[in-house]
């Protein structure tokens, strides 16, 4: 029997017994194609990259239906009579684009690009949907949801959306972003647009495929796909009959292996695919309620429940089901994930389900086939708590009923969730769901559900239940509910944030019922006190302004990004993309689960080698004359594997090497490793320990920082003093899209070719051959791009790499490696952790005269490049002028897991630790913050002092004049006054508004390049900087064009087409350095610009002697003919070394808090940057905002969270949540200063990529606004004295329960006991 299917309209027709049912389809469309779009990024559905579009043809309806669905956790075996589409199958290089792919490109939308083909097919499905409505027409709305589901790190998403908006029908092009295609205001802008025409798009399922559609008869098969319920009957007795122990798994979507991640690690004797049976797929609308089938998809039902049209009543209350269902998970998980698969987890495995609280409050019904009780009907409560069920027991539909007011009576039903991120794709800390009868101002029956709490099912509360039957809702009446409501909402032990959830059930049942309140007397409007009913939030918008200059032409324009459609497409080749070579094996880590122990041995678990091991590799395979080092650089060298001891959990102990990625990943879960701590010293797990046993790494003295002033005198000026006042930061996980990779391929004459997602190939190639003992010029390191760095591409990639070497070295075969996401988290680090103790003095007026500061850095086991650290965090903390300043930094030394250095590394907690002592001495003298920070900003003078060399120029000190333009441009002072407004006159949401200052100070380095002339006038070049996503390729081409136009012969205003940037190759270009610090496209462009400067003197006597006008592509021929050394290679060293230079930001940002869940909503950011002249405003814009998100997750909402021994606990897409589409600032301006000539820079321009993250800290800072307002009021319902509400650290990342607990986890309880209270008295 055989599989048939289509791929990108190809067809494939496969033996079905000679495919393992457990492949997915990422697995076959990775390995076994050429298409590789589809991108393994996280392998649980929580990202996108591997979405791909699944067509599906109806032969009785003759209709084709179209969904977006995760490729990581669909079954190969499933699609079946399938036709797939990737993004390659849109459009490509050789066919041409697809409109998405242009759109995408031309919007400025991808940057490292290895998502942006899993957007373009959900943009594409949307458009799809959008053709098949019955307005035929895509709109706003549809555009910004179309990837809500989709992670990016790069970009900031706004581009992204725009992209997607631009497709929209009722778009406002005014709020269109930059973009290629023409400029604001043009009259014919949606005709530039490439068009998306529905009757020529894309074929997505080929007519050959419809004739292929029959029955199947599988069940000899270890897949087989029943279609009626009395062969799945007929096949589970039979299994269950035969008693010999057969495995067996029903299958409907498989994304449950998305959470449980273990499934995917079992191998079952029969895979039984369900989604074929109709019974179990049909909606049928009843007399009384609704039944659907178990296998029928979230989004089917989601889409049934809004057609329901029974009486006003029922179709709110379906409507609102629908609402909530749209929040779990993204759609591509809502496309495949069946109904009955989720309520099946809840009820077996205990899944937080959202499903099961919205239906258990609506009364829903499970109807259940078990053997050898045949159907049965049961409550949905009593499915959930019953025994778990068997794996032959069946669910084959739920019924939700019809509920039917009284006469004179209103049935109130509403849905409540608290999550992480707003619109779904993330867990919820609990979610409430409640039904009630209503006459007048009393309760006649309710049904009252809780769920994801950390409770074992979903609850209905019936003590409060028939409590509040009956009654008349007062305030008496609710405080009494919710008091025994306390008793009922408890987590179990070990639920995080326990009084956070707790603390969510009152403010839910108080928002639900409050409007049935009677007040009797109250000094202001009723509305005052009422809870409004959620509101959706404001649809995204954004304003840029860039400087375009022809000063340079074509550098300072805003070009699209080198390889953009490529991108889009899934054209452009990443590591993990390059073709295995044959015989090629494949590696995965094991890493040390203790933080300091002896390793006794390492085995696999029941002794028996896993299936596929070829090998396990270790410190002892490091060939004779060479070292056990995995990363070498000139700060020092750090081993690659574990000897006798562990010194950190997550430090490589082996390489477990196999014939596939699945098997070598399997096998290293299965690994056990034998520890000893017989007789060692306990490990050291924070830095007070470290500080107590001295364990300290030297700070190399050029990398200390120099204290300023003399602090003592500072204090004795001083009129108020805070003393010693501690603050804690926490880690930030990278969470680039591709993870780490390598692929080492052994060559002749003991030579290596590594293949290396770095940032760092020099020192990769440096690190293999000193761990191999072999001369470096047998080693070549090759980077084409990265997908996404971020600094954990600078240090971790080079242990990732070498590790593939040794392995390969040693069994003289091909070796890679794509390290999972898991063990990319639990290895890589991520930010440094610090404590801070600050002693600061300052004048009644806010001027601050001095401060000292202790700061103990958490650098881990290891040093790699944390002694970096304490000059960028002084660096960035100097953007006041403190007075004097004074700091004693010490890096500890601890058995917690090495750090690297992360995009601003030091400099975001420097400027961190700024604004938190600024909000303290604005706090102390009940001044307002704002006013605080422009009395210590600098004057030149004072900069000078602060920053010496880096100081530049009197006319480049531009923050001031900055700070009051985005003053005035953001209308800061009016909103000042209308968030105190809104604050006094709403009593359950408060906001804050915060503007801020950030300088950056960055370094020139030397950088190499290359420019070579071809024969027919195109243009080769290579830099060392490797592109990241940060658009290096982009500035150098334009540099390239611009430089050799000098030339000025015909031609060489078209030369940008002709010019190709190609891989990075340590053999071929030496000296590359590392590709950080925001300066290397600034390098790279000055080397580039170096080597034509130098073609271009080599070409001027040839145009001399031509005697008038000569084309291009003549006199590169002439030249050739006459053998005139047509490639130039040089190394841009700055005239200083390192040469500093200091970037400038101010941006304001405005949020909302959410008093009841703890929920921040950014509302508005405005960002000034002062980019100098740039070399692509594009490019800098993406760079300004992608950083700015970067660091408003670090700032919001990525909780780093390890155990007591520092194994990393946030280990996945489940519990690591970076900024989405829709955490981002729901209107984002920003504008790019052209700040003049810089003669020392490269053409006037200045840095992007790091700097603009600190901005975020504008957002933690309007946050603690709000918090305080919050806070004010609370004292005032307790009749505390609110002097104190002002004073507290908001901790980093404030998350949801971390602002909920500082604005009261009872702040319902206190607002009914005030309002009793004061009722009482009249």
């Amino acid at each position: 029997m055989s599989l048939v299917f289509a791929i990108n309209g190809q067809r494939f027709d496969l033996e079905l017994s000679s495919v393992d049912p457990s492949t997915t389809l990422l697995e076959f469309l990775r390995y076994q194609t050429p298409f590789k779009s589809v991108k393994f990024s996280c392998g649980e559905g929580g990202c996108g990259a591997c979405v791909v579009l699944l067509s599906k043809y109806d032969p009785v309806l003759q209709h084709v239906e179209d969904f977006t669905v995760s490729s990581c956790l669909t079954l190969f075996c499933s699609i079946n009579h399938c036709s797939i589409t990737t993004s390659e199958g849109l459009g490509n290089s050789r066919d041409g684009f697809h409109p998405v792919h242009k759109r995408l490109s031309g919007f400025h939308a991808s940057q490292c690009g290895f998502c942006t083909p899993g957007m373009s097919v959900s943009l594409f499905s949307a458009l799809l949907d959008a053709d098949k409505s019955h307005s035929s027409e895509l709109t706003v709305v549809e555009a910004e949801k179309a990837i809500s589901g989709n992670l990016c790190r790069c970009t900031g998403y706004r581009p992204i959306v725009d992209a997607c908006k631009s497709f929209a029908s009722d778009i406002d092009i005014e709020d269109l972003g930059l973009n290629s295609f023409c400029r604001k205001g043009d009259k014919d802008f949606i005709k530039s647009l490439p068009r998306f025409n529905s009757e020529k798009r894309v074929c997505t399922f080929p007519e050959f495929l419809k004739d292929e559609i029959k029955s199947m008869n599988s069940g000899m098969y270890r897949w087989c796909s029943p279609e009626s319920v009395e062969e799945l009957q007929s096949l589970l007795v039979g299994y269950k009959a035969n008693g010999n122990g057969v495995s067996m798994k029903l299958v409907a979507g498989n994304t449950s292996v998305g959470y449980y991640k273990d499934e995917r690690e079992q191998s079952y004797d029969k895979y039984i695919d369900i989604t074929r049976i109709p019974q179990l797929k049909e909606i049928r609308e009843k007399q009384n309620g609704v039944e659907i089938g178990s296998v029928v998809s979230i989004s089917k039902v989601i889409a049934a429940l809004k057609e329901i049209r029974v009486s006003p009543g029922v179709e709110k209350m379906f409507g609102k089901l629908a609402t909530h269902m749209e929040k779990i998970a993204a759609r591509f998980i809502r496309n495949l994930g069946s109904i009955g698969g989720n309520l099946v987890m809840a009820q077996r495995k205990q899944f937080p389900s959202d499903m099961a609280t919205i239906l258990l409050a609506a009364g829903a019904v499970v109807n259940i086939m078990s053997f050898p009780r045949g159907l049965e009907k049961l409550t949905l409560e009593e499915f959930l708590h019953g025994s778990p069920l068997e794996a032959h027991d069946l669910v084959v539909s739920f019924e939700i009923p019809f509920w039917h007011s009284e006469t004179n009576s209103e049935l109130l039903f509403e849905t409540y969730r608290a999550a992480p991120r707003p619109n779904g794709n993330a867990l919820a800390y609990l979610n409430a769901a409640f039904l009630a009868q209503v006459k007048d101002t009393a309760v006649v029956n309710c049904r009252l559900a809780f769920g994801a709490y950390g409770t074992k099912h979903a609850i209905r509360c019936k003590e409060i239940e028939d409590f509040l039957s009956g009654k008349v809702i007062t305030d008496k009446v609710l405080y009494e509910a919710i008091t025994l409501l306390g008793n009922v909402v408890v987590p179990e032990a070990g639920t995080s944030n326990p009084a956070y959830r707790s603390s969510l059930a009152p403010g839910f049942l108080f928002e639900f019922l409050h409007t049935l309140i009677t007040h009797h007397t109250t000094d202001k409007p009723s509305n005052v006190y009422n809870l409004d009913p959620p509101k959706p939030l404001p649809m995204l918008s954004s304003s840029q302004h860039v400087p375009i200059t022809n000063e340079y032409n074509p550098v300072g324009q805003p070009v699209t990004k080198a390889g953009a459609s490529l991108q889009a497409s899934g054209e452009a080749i990443y590591v993990d993309d390059i073709p295995s070579p044959t015989n090629c094996l494949y590696g995965a880590f094991i890493y040390s689960t203790k933080p300091f122990a002896r390793i006794i041995g390492i085995h696999f678990k029941e002794n028996l080698v896993p299936h596929g091991v070829v090998a396990v590799i270790s410190c002892k395979d490091v060939p004779k004359g060479g070292k056990n080092v995995g990363m070498k650089t000139g700060l020092g060298s750090v081993r690659l594997f574990a000897e006798d001891f562990t010194i950190n959990v997550g430090e490589c102990i082996a390489l477990v090497v196999a014939d596939t990625q699945r098997h070598a990943d399997a096998a290293a879960n299965l690994a056990v490793v034998e520890y000893e701590t017989k007789g060692l010293e306990p490990p050291i797990l924070c830095v007070e320990d470290a500080v107590k046993k001295s364990s300290m790494f030297d700070i190399i003295p050029i990398f200390y920082p120099q204290q300023v002033g003399d602090t003592s005198k500072g204090m004795a000026a001083a009129d108020h003093r805070i003393l010693s006042s501690e603050m804690r930061l926490g880690s930030q996980y990278f969470f680039y899209m591709e993870t780490q990779t390598a692929l080492a391929v052994p060559d002749e004459d003991n030579s290596i070719v590594v293949y290396s997602s770095s940032q760092t190939p020099q020192y990769v190639h440096t690190s293999v051959a000193t761990c191999l003992g072999i001369p470096e010029n047998n080693v070549r390191v090759i980077t084409r791009r990265v997908g996404g760095g971020f600094g954990g591409k600078a240090v971790m990639s080079m242990p990732v790499a070498t590790a593939c070497a040794v392995a390969a070295n040693k069994l003289q075969r091909p070796v890679r490696t794509y390290v999972n996401r898991k063990t990319d988290m639990i290895m890589t680090g991520g930010r440094h952790p610090m404590k801070i103790t600050f002693s600061v003095g300052f004048k009644s007026t806010g001027k601050i005269t001095a401060l000292e500061l202790e700061i103990l850095i958490d650098a881990g086991a290891t040093l790699g490049f944390s002694t970096l650290m304490s000059s960028n965090i002084i660096g960035a903390l100097k953007k006041y002028n403190w007075g004097a300043l004074s700091f004693d930094i010490k890096l500890c030394k601890t058995n917690l897991l090495s750090r690297a250095i992360m995009r601003a590394p030091g400099d975001v907690q420097g400027t961190y630790i700024a604004e938190a002592i600024i909000e303290n001495v604005a706090s102390s003298l009940s001044l307002e913050v704002d006013t605080i920070r422009k009395i210590n900003f600098h004057t030149y003078e004072s900069l000078a002092l602060f920053y010496k060399d880096s100081a530049g120029e009197p006319h480049e000190y531009t923050l001031s004049s900055m700070w009051d333009k985005v003053g005035a441009s953001s209308n800061y002072d009016e909103r000042v006054s209308m968030v105190r407004e809104f604050n006094d006159s709403n009593m359950w949401t408060k906001r804050g508004i915060s503007r801020l200052p950030i300088i950056y100070e960055v370094s020139m380095f030397a950088t190499p390049g290359r420019v070579s002339v071809l024969s027919d006038g195109t243009i080769v070049v290579e830099v060392g900087g490797i592109e990241l996503g940060q658009g290096i390729w982009t500035k150098v081409k334009q540099m390239t064009s611009y430089a050799l136009g000098m030339l000025q012969c015909d031609g060489t205003e078209d030369l940008l087409e002709k010019i190709r940037v190609v891989q990075s190759d340590t053999l071929s270009m030496v000296q590359g350095n590392f590709t950080g610090s925001s300066t290397t496209s600034e390098g790279s462009c000055a080397a580039v610009r170096l080597c034509c400067e130098t073609l271009v003197k080599r070409l001027k006597p040839l145009m001399e002697r031509s005697g008038g006008p000569i084309s291009w592509n003549k006199l590169i021929s002439q030249a050739y003919a006459q053998s005139v050394n047509l490639s130039a290679s040089d190394l841009y060293t700055p005239e200083e070394f390192p040469m500093r230079y200091l970037n400038y930001g101010v941006a304001v940002s405005e949020v909302e808090v959410d008093l009841v869940t703890g929920q921040t909503t950014v509302l508005q950011t405005d960002i000034l940057y002062d980019c100098g002249k740039s070399l692509n405003p594009a490019v800098d814009l993406g760079q300004i905002e992608g950083s700015f998100v970067q660091g408003l997750g670090f700032f919001m909402l990525e909780e780093y969270i390890t155990d007591s021994e520092g194994l990393v606990l946030t280990d996945s897409t489940w519990t690591y949540k970076i900024p989405t589409v829709d955490t981002i600032p729901r209107r984002f301006n920003v504008e790019l200063l052209n700040s003049g000539c810089h003669e020392k820079r490269v053409l006037s321009s200045k840095a992007s990529g790091e700097p603009p993250l600190l901005l975020a800290a504008s957002v933690h800072c309007a946050t603690r606004q709000a918090v305080k307002e919050a806070r004010k009021q609370l004292c005032m319902w307790k009749g505390e004295d609110g002097s104190s509400s002002s004073t507290f650290q908001l901790p980093v990342p404030a998350t949801m329960p971390v602002v909920k607990e500082l604005c009261g986890v009872d702040i319902i309880e206190s607002y009914l006991e005030w309002k009793l209270c004061a009722n009482s008295k009249l």
